[in-house]
């Protein structure tokens, strides 16, 4: 079955996104891993741009794409341009994730946590409430996400609306206020 997120981790999760959100000015949608990455300083790089050779191997590292650094510091975000935008920039954003949320080497949970990260940041459930979106096609056309990423955001919406949206918690309101213009 794998890791699952305990809710306290996913709450801090949330709360972590939030904070991120305000410190690189993020406010409208659809949110773009590409813009945040150049924000933080990091650089993001498709496949292409690498010799064949090279290509092959990220391509072994991942499918998607991968967090590496220069040894001076530098952060580059690797990503395989020959998915479609919504996989990328969903690639992309996870990869962020993994640098917000510091982790340091790969593992099973920390796979988990980013790609929770990802998904959050990219259809945060009370934005699609904002919204008034009512299907996974609206979140997909509206977040400029993919098909799939659109049907968990959805079911995840659909959890949230079932268990926590009848108060909206601190964080959800900070968000709600960086998004005030949207919608």
């Amino acid at each position: 079955m794998g890791i699952q997120l305990s809710g306290a981790r996913c709450e801090e999760i949330k709360r972590i996104v939030v904070s991120f959100f305000e410190k690189y000015d993020v406010a409208c949608v659809p949110i773009s891993g590409f813009e945040i990455a150049v924000k933080m300083g990091v650089s993001v790089v498709p496949y292409s741009a690498k010799p064949e050779s090279t290509q092959q191997l990220m391509l072994k590292e991942s499918k998607d794409g991968f967090t590496a650094e220069d040894g001076k510091g530098n952060l580059f975000i690797f990503y395989n341009e020959k998915k479609g935008y919504g996989r990328i920039n969903n690639t992309i954003m996870h990869e962020i994730g993994h640098i917000v949320l510091d982790h340091s080497e790969g593992s099973e949970l920390a796979e988990v946590e980013a790609r929770f990260f990802a998904k959050y940041a990219l259809a945060p459930p009370p934005l699609i409430h904002k919204l008034r979106l009512q299907n996974p096609m609206q979140i997909a056309d509206v977040f400029d996400i993919s098909q799939e990423a659109a049907r968990y955001a959805y079911q995840y919406y659909q959890k949230w609306l079932q268990f926590g949206s009848s108060q909206y918690t601190e964080y959800e309101n900070k968000m709600l206020r960086l998004f005030k213009d949207v919608g």
